[in-house]
């Protein structure tokens, strides 16, 4: 491939209930993205104009998003997204992928790190979160509790935009701040593009991040959490409970940036990241005998 000429395909893979959006490019060690809850793969632009001269950078839109758009599934789980990638990076034989998700592609990431301790050369976590809400609640509490049927109401009268931002202003009342962003046009893409999910896929993506159980992750391999500062207070503290318990885990809180941090402060999440990476591949590097 000719110097400075950046190898892009733009396949589906299928599905037995629909297919999968992707985009692959460059060459390299495998780095994957993975996109927010209503969000898709063009959240990662910044990101993939980074790194795609250094990695072969895989984007996908999940179920429900994006190109990918309606499935047949009648329910999503985050197991059902982590099943889904698992068969996307066996059809291209991706070994060893280093793994970046936000928020509910952080709940993937982690569920494929629970399956595959040993598989993935290193994890990112932006806006990392490990349940909604952002707490421990038992299972028997959340199921008599769970908003789901007014959300569907809410959906089915309101619409997907509507409803999203009416779930964002109640959490800005909670946290006091511009929790999911601290830049106005970046607030107004991000709810313009939830207009653009289905309604019924709308519901089945907040059931899916509402019922998800995170596990009690047991792996060694390089992870970074990064936050924003201005991210929910409930979702900071579940980062760095995740770190604790992870023995190679760091975190990283980037100032005037919130929920959506890698567009927030996109330069300064990808020199954090691009040094976290160096660090662990240099970390696990053979010692010259020489």
């Amino acid at each position: 491939m000719p110097l400075g000429v950046v190898d892009v395909t733009m396949p589906e893979l299928t599905l037995e209930d629909g297919h999968l959006w992707y985009e692959l490019q460059g060459t390299g060690r495998p780095l994957v993205f993975i996109h927010g809850g209503w969000s898709n793969a063009r959240a990662w632009a910044p990101q993939v104009d980074r790194f795609a001269d250094e990695y072969q950078v895989l984007t996908l839109d999940v179920r429900g998003h994006g190109n990918t758009g309606v499935t047949d599934s009648e329910r999503y789980s985050i197991e059902l997204f982590t099943d889904d990638l698992e068969r996307l990076l066996a059809d291209l034989d991706l070994e060893q992928p280093i793994l970046c998700g936000l928020s509910l592609g952080s709940m993937v990431v982690q569920e494929y790190l629970d399956r595959h301790p040993n598989d993935v050369a290193a994890a990112i976590l932006g806006g990392a979160v490990r349940s909604m809400p952002p707490l421990e609640v038992p299972d028997s509490t959340k199921a008599l509790f769970t908003p789901t049927p007014a959300i569907a109401a809410s959906v089915a009268l309101s619409g997907s935009r509507a409803t999203f931002r009416s779930m964002c202003g109640s959490i800005r009342a909670a946290t006091g701040g511009h929790w999911l962003s601290v830049n106005p046009e970046i607030r107004r893409d991000a709810i313009a593009a939830v207009g653009d999910i289905d309604r019924d896929e709308f519901r089945k993506i907040f059931d899916a991040l509402y019922r998800y159980d995170p596990p009690d992750l047991s792996v060694d391999a390089p992870t970074l959490v990064v936050h924003g500062a201005s991210e929910a207070p409930l979702v900071k503290r579940q980062g760095r409970q995740l770190v604790r318990d992870l023995p190679r885990g760091e975190r990283v809180v980037l100032p005037d940036s919130g929920h959506l941090v890698n567009q927030d402060r996109p330069d300064a999440f990808n020199t954090t990241c691009a040094t976290f990476l160096e660090s662990a591949f240099e970390r696990r590097r053979p010692v010259s005998s020489e």
